[in-house]
């Protein structure tokens, strides 16, 4: 045997175990691929998606409202080389760095509890801005926390429902902030409250800040609807980039007449209470999930535009939805005509990472 032979023969299997290394070893990569499309107008298990007790419901729609989701692979998923080079040649598909879709120490299980914490605040938030749509005032201004050694530390809790300031009715976090920059400097304020089911006015001194007068909490919002709205999704489906296909769902069910007549509206968002879309991950599967399920029609948060012009969408129309309201415009807009003009994602809006 010469030294070239057994060079050769001992070359084959350091090779075979540098392939199997090169197979088994996890990459730091996340795969992201095209998921479940949900038709909110539709039934699970024979009920109804979306479920209305104490107030008309119309659940006779011709038509169907999908939000999108995406499959990522999990926090403790191991990514191989062959599934992460299926990923990258897979149009539809795409595979980011671990370390800029998960933090350090988040697992499994901490990436679904949060999603699911998201998903339902996205829910409530989808009831009242579409509530509001109609009319409805179901907002209330809650201290959401009370900074150290602030004017309110030891008069306000967190909790506390914000009812009025100085004698002035208050029903958004943007009244009670104009309320307290605009009274008169130096003065404290009288604050009425809600807590733990009693009403009562404290005071409160001011202090300035950046040149403006505040009283150091924070403010969030709780809602009081006049009836209940549930949502009949699956558990596993967890996040809040649903919360505007959940509004626009919400006010047509609870409206005469079908939103879509019959055509497959999708789209994506999340939904913050004043009604505005904010910025998602993997817009570019959710096109391709909505692509695919027929939808002719998908909304798109303004942030994520730059990226959705690029992403494969055959014959499917995209429309920039900045807010719940010109969304459910939009969508009324081109149901009465399918050419009309409507807000269009263009070249010069930015994009928005997964």
């Amino acid at each position: 045997m010469t030294q070239r032979t057994l060079a050769g023969l001992l070359a084959v299997p350091l090779l075979v175990a540098l392939w199997v290394v090169a197979l088994l070893v996890p990459l730091p990569f996340v795969v992201y691929s095209p998921g479940y499309t949900i038709d909110v107008l539709g039934k699970v298990d024979g009920k109804e998606m979306i479920e209305v007790t104490g107030a008309p419901s119309f659940h006779d729609q011709d038509g169907q409202l999908r939000f999108t989701t995406v499959f990522v692979t999990q926090p403790d998923t191991h990514i191989g080389l062959i599934q992460a080079m299926g990923a990258w040649l897979d149009p539809d598909s795409a595979v980011y760095p671990y370390d800029t879709v998960y933090t350090p120490g988040e697992t499994d299980a901490t990436n679904r509890r949060e999603g699911a914490q998201q998903m339902s605040s996205s829910q409530d938030t989808a009831v009242a801005v579409a509530l509001t749509e109609l009319g409805y005032e179901v907002e209330t201004p809650v201290v959401a926390g009370v900074r150290n050694g602030s004017p309110s530390d030891g008069v306000l809790e967190e909790g506390d429902e914000l009812l009025a300031v100085d004698g002035d009715p208050v029903g958004s976090i943007d009244e009670v902030v104009s309320a307290v920059a605009d009274g008169p400097a130096g003065q404290p304020l009288d604050v009425r409250l809600l807590r733990d089911g009693d009403k009562q006015t404290v005071t409160v001194d001011r202090e300035e800040v950046d040149g403006e007068q505040r009283i150091g909490i924070e403010l969030g919002v709780s809602y009081d609807f006049p009836f209940a709205v549930d949502f009949n999704i699956d558990s596993e489906i967890g996040g809040p980039s649903a919360g505007l296909m959940l509004s626009l769902a919400t006010y047509d069910v609870l409206t005469e007449g079908p939103l879509t007549d019959g055509a497959i509206v999708a789209g994506t968002g999340t939904l913050d209470p004043d009604g505005s879309v904010g910025p998602i991950g993997g817009i570019d599967q959710k096109i391709a999930a909505a692509r695919d399920a027929g939808a002719s029609l998908f909304l798109v948060p303004p942030e994520n535009c730059g990226d959705a012009i690029d992403a494969p969408r055959g014959s499917m129309r995209l429309v920039r939805a900045e807010t719940m309201p010109e969304a459910l415009d939009a969508v009324e807009t081109w149901t009465a005509d399918h050419d009309a003009d409507l807000p269009q994602c263009s070249d010069d809006d930015g994009s928005s990472g997964a």
